[in-house]
């Protein structure tokens, strides 16, 4: 536990900013670099999503992010091959249900909260902390 928050799990707003408190810059969020590399894979997943809806595959796409090897969905953007900072795994709600990532029990409140897959991709943010649904707007 983080003795500055006081036992919450909230961060400190320096810490959102990534500057501690003497304003110094901390290490950059790794949430910083994933924005810039979706801005250039944004295109190229959206198209996968098209093709993941039209085939019948699902009706709801997910991407899975990470920067260290992850056995979920199947590789569309390999970091290593682009130099980038991360790789994307395209999946659907069928196999995250399957694998257990959701749970049976969970998966109509997911659908209830599951953004448009025309405008947003939803993504599946793995770091070292964890991991975490974030919806991202393809650009237009």
């Amino acid at each position: 536990m983080n003795p500055r928050n006081h036992g919450s799990d909230n961060m400190d707003p320096e810490e959102l900013l990534n500057e501690n408190s003497n304003g110094e810059k901390k290490k950059e969020s790794p949430l910083l670099s994933l924005e810039r590399d979706l801005k250039i894979y944004s295109e190229s997943i959206h198209e996968v999503a098209i093709e993941i809806m039209v085939e019948g595959l699902s009706s709801y796409p997910i991407f899975v992010a990470y920067q260290h090897l992850v056995k979920l969905g199947e590789l569309i953007l390999d970091r290593d091959d682009l130099n980038m900072d991360w790789s994307i795994n395209a999946s659907t709600l069928e196999e995250f249900v399957e694998k257990g990532i959701i749970k049976e029990a969970l998966k109509e409140r997911f659908l209830k909260t599951y953004k448009n897959a025309h405008d947003y991709m939803c993504l599946f943010v793995i770091v070292p902390e964890g991991a975490n649904f974030v919806y991202y707007p393809y650009k237009g």
